[in-house]
């Protein structure tokens, strides 16, 4: 049974972790400011892109400091300065809004999930294919994406059953678009946690490290014998996978691979925990 502990607030609160560092960044360079301009002329600290650099770069310290993903780093490197620059560049307004409602679709609440938007090759879709029984089966891709393996796997095995569930809006929609003329693949939009998945022979999933052991916990309670789990990438946190394959690709990605009902007979499950950020 894998060890349950408890989120950071960093992790807990991603946006105000990241809140907190920006404006660190702010503060440390201000009081820079002030006491290089007591002691000495510094023409340099003038310039609007040198500042916002010394920002960034505070910012990003501080976001390890408060242990938030390593990918949040090059967000606090870049995020001043690249406002700078745009300021500098007079950009019409319009267009950053354009830019905002065009992520906010792609990503959705990733601050509250903490699952970008991964994307599965063919080199992952031909191994997963491997791995189906010869019988007909039923495969749930959990967070689908775009719907590429999804449709890949749909196409090589037209006798199996294949749904994919997306929260976010516009990826949902790509994925419904490109799944269109396959009678075996289904792209629901929603909430994978609400999804039992009792009846699917295999659960597809590539998420992030957040989420794996709470998955974990809902795989175990949920999926019947002999069902496989396969995580792309995230192993689950303290259990040992089954088999980890891997992928020749050049991210060299790697297949986990994990029987839930063998660990249903080794212990008893929790229930799955609520998390707020999930309604």
């Amino acid at each position: 049974m894998p060890s349950s502990s408890a989120d950071s607030p960093a992790e807990a609160a991603p946006l105000r972790a990241a809140l907190l560092a920006q404006l660190g960044g702010a503060a440390a360079v201000l009081l820079l400011v002030v006491l290089i301009g007591r002691f000495s002329r510094a023409d340099l600290l003038q310039i609007p892109l040198i500042l916002a650099l010394l920002q960034g770069a505070v910012a990003a310290m501080l976001s390890l400091r408060q242990r938030m993903p390593p990918w949040w780093v090059p967000i606090h490197l870049v995020f001043l300065p690249l406002v700078v620059v745009v300021r500098q560049a007079e950009i019409a307004p319009g267009w950053f809004l354009a830019g905002f409602v065009l992520l906010f679709l792609v990503f959705w609440r990733t601050d509250k999930s903490r699952v970008p938007l991964y994307l599965s090759n063919a080199q992952t879709a031909a191994a997963l294919a491997r791995l189906l029984p010869r019988a007909p089966c039923r495969v749930l891709d959990v967070g689908c994406g775009v719907g590429g393996l999804l449709r890949r796997l749909a196409q090589a095995r037209p006798d199996c059953e294949f749904v994919g569930i997306e929260h976010a809006p516009l990826p949902w929609l790509l994925a419904r678009l490109r799944c269109l003329g396959l009678p075996n693949a289904r792209v629901r939009h929603g909430d994978f946690w609400r999804e039992p998945l009792a009846g699917y022979d295999l659960v597809y999933a590539f998420l992030s490290p957040a989420p794996m052991p709470r998955l974990w916990i809902k795989a175990s309670g949920e999926m019947g014998a002999d069902a496989r789990l396969v995580s792309n990438s995230f192993a689950v946190p303290d259990v040992e996978a089954d088999q980890v394959i891997e992928v020749r690709d050049r991210r060299a990605t790697r297949l986990y691979l994990y029987r839930p009902d063998k660990a249903r007979e080794s212990a008893a499950f929790p229930a799955i925990p609520e998390r707020p950020d999930q309604e």
